[in-house]
């Protein structure tokens, strides 16, 4: 499916620590801007209990979880949408993500330095949300010179609906709003799909803190918290340099210990991989059985034949129909004959919505 997030922030936020706690693959994490330059790619297993209970009932030989793509982009700073620093490259790789995971330096410390001299995640939250706008609002301003004479004669109406849309995001942009908060139909949206504004990306905000805020926070938290309440975006705390402590840790039963002692239930990652996953508008599906049991990734509102042509190509050009069942009903009676017989395998069409958590079975004739 190779959907991405793209970690971004201002240099020395923590974004590099936060993708090696993330990925096998090795970003750079000194203490210098810029330490990123190529845009680093891990592919990231997404942690789901309910894939870790099918293998308990079914002793598969083999355990497949699903993934998504994570890219640590190189850091930002003022003047990136006029080119300064990296930033054609910087907003270049963006473009090419589809989710932004925003990370906000919420910790104090005198040994790593900050680009602006102090530590203040709304100021440097405002920069990059500032530089992104200035991008889009000439892209915005580009694309209404090129329709702007159409829709003024009236003949054409498509046109015509594109230059409201557009009117609509540069009213946004100019007030220093993103694209993101201005609502536009389902429809409408086809109409300008190709316009790939970066303030139109699903944000989610990650407060990177110090170890002893990592379970409740702190008043830059707090200060980011009130920055963001009318942006419908999520926000996570993560103690980055914590997480990479816990990385090191090989025992599953020590890193618990680790969490427990700072106050937390789940790690860091594991709730950031999540949310992710739910930034991305993602779901999960199952097959299940003695060989194998695997998670499958779709975009929400995915239908059955498309769904089954996730596995193969050949699923989906012969679908028949799907046998479903639901995950509660596969624990609660322990194997599919257990839930044949009591009735709970549901016979699904082309029309049918999977649902996250579905257990399926594709039958087809190519």
């Amino acid at each position: 499916m190779a959907l991405q997030c793209g970690i971004v922030g201002l240099p020395n936020v923590g974004k590099s620590t936060l993708f090696n706690c993330l990925s096998n693959a090795k970003a750079q994490a000194a203490n210098f801007p810029f330490c990123t330059i190529e845009p680093n790619v891990g592919v990231i297993t997404v942690p789901d209990e309910r894939l870790v209970q099918l293998a308990k009932i079914d002793n598969p030989k083999k355990v497949i979880p699903t993934t998504i793509e994570i890219v640590d982009i190189a850091g930002l700073v003022k003047g990136a949408s006029k080119g300064e620093g990296l930033g054609n490259k910087f907003l270049a790789n963006i473009r090419n993500t589809d989710a932004i995971i925003h990370v906000l330096r919420c910790f104090e410390n005198d040994n790593i330095t900050h680009v602006d001299g102090s530590v203040n995640p709304v100021r440097d939250k405002e920069i990059i949300d500032t530089e992104l706008q200035l991008k889009d609002l000439e892209t915005v301003e580009n694309r209404i010179g090129k329709v702007q004479k159409q829709a003024q004669t009236g003949s054409d109406k498509v046109a015509k609906r594109i230059y409201e849309i557009l009117v609509q995001y540069k009213a946004a942009l100019e007030q220093g709003k993103s694209a993101r908060t201005v609502t536009i139909e389902k429809e409408d949206r086809k109409l300008i799909s190709d316009l790939g504004l970066l303030t139109d990306k699903p944000v989610l905000y990650v407060c990177n803190v110090d170890e002893a805020s990592a379970a409740t926070g702190n008043a830059h938290v707090e200060a980011v918290r009130k920055a963001i309440a009318d942006e419908n975006a999520e926000l996570l705390i993560v103690a980055a340099a914590t997480e990479a402590d816990i990385a090191e840790l090989e025992d599953y039963e020590e890193r618990q210990m680790f969490l427990q002692e700072i106050g937390l239930e789940e790690s860091g990652v594991n709730r950031l991989i999540k949310a992710a996953y739910r930034l991305l508008n993602l779901e999960t599906y199952f097959t299940t059985g003695p060989d194998e049991s695997r998670a499958w990734t779709y975009i929400k509102g995915t239908k059955a034949p498309q769904a089954a042509g996730i596995i193969h190509t050949d699923f989906e050009k012969g679908f028949i129909r799907a046998e479903v069942i639901k995950y509660d009903d596969y624990v609660a009676l322990g194997s599919e004959k257990a839930c044949r017989e009591a009735g709970k395998i549901g016979v699904e069409g082309k029309e049918y919505v999977v649902q996250d958590g579905d257990i399926m079975h594709f039958l087809f004739n190519v």
